[in-house]
């Protein structure tokens, strides 16, 4: 009996941050750019906003290429019940981050994973529930200077000069908060039958 061939595994994300995430895994993957309208919904909750957006990703590429088992992420920040996205610009980041000191603010990060041809589909929610210290400005302006997190959902690059932001960080999956939770992944993937040892 010839053996099966592993099916491809594609992240439907442009993110480098997701991309070297990924990578540590040691598994041979590509990329695909979903095609993803990431309006949020007229009284969409952040964590809601979040999960529908990894289905979505992960659903859009898995379309295209449904033998391959697709990853899809997406994170969004929540202060106080309102979704915090990528500022895209310094002036933006400054107003989040203002906004964020002496906050709790929970990141959720999606992940959904989906195959067309075996019919998997599961997604899981990891969220990272993080407190901003008292900020004054000259730190927010030193740190998006260094760093130019406009790319980064609440301005808070956290792998960096970043968690010099924080007084406290509390979870139960490490990379969540950079932007893909790899222990919720890899069980995700070795559902859908992907092998990483």
């Amino acid at each position: 009996m010839t053996p099966v061939a592993p099916r491809p595994l594609i992240l439907g994300s442009t993110s480098r941050y997701r991309n070297e995430l990924l990578s540590r895994l040691h598994i041979g993957f590509e990329t695909v750019a979903p095609d993803v309208d990431e309006t949020p919904r007229p009284g969409e909750l952040p964590g809601d906003l979040a999960g529908r957006l990894a289905w979505a990703k992960a659903r859009e590429v898995a379309a295209r290429h449904p033998g391959a088992v697709v990853i899809g992420s997406d994170q969004v920040a929540d202060l106080a019940g309102e979704p915090l996205g990528k500022p895209g610009t310094h002036e933006r980041a400054t107003a989040q981050l203002r906004r964020m000191r002496g906050q709790t603010v929970i990141f959720h990060t999606a992940v959904a994973v989906v195959c067309v041809e075996s019919g998997f589909a599961q997604m899981e929610l990891a969220p990272v529930r993080v407190v901003f210290r008292d900020l004054d400005d000259n730190e927010i302006e030193t740190y998006l200077r260094a760093e130019q997190p406009y790319d980064c959902a609440g301005s808070a690059k956290s792998e960096g000069l970043g968690i010099a932001l924080l007084e406290r960080i509390d979870n139960d999956d490490p990379t969540a908060l950079v932007g893909l939770p790899l222990i919720r992944t890899a069980r995700l993937l070795r559902a859908a039958g992907v092998r990483l040892l």
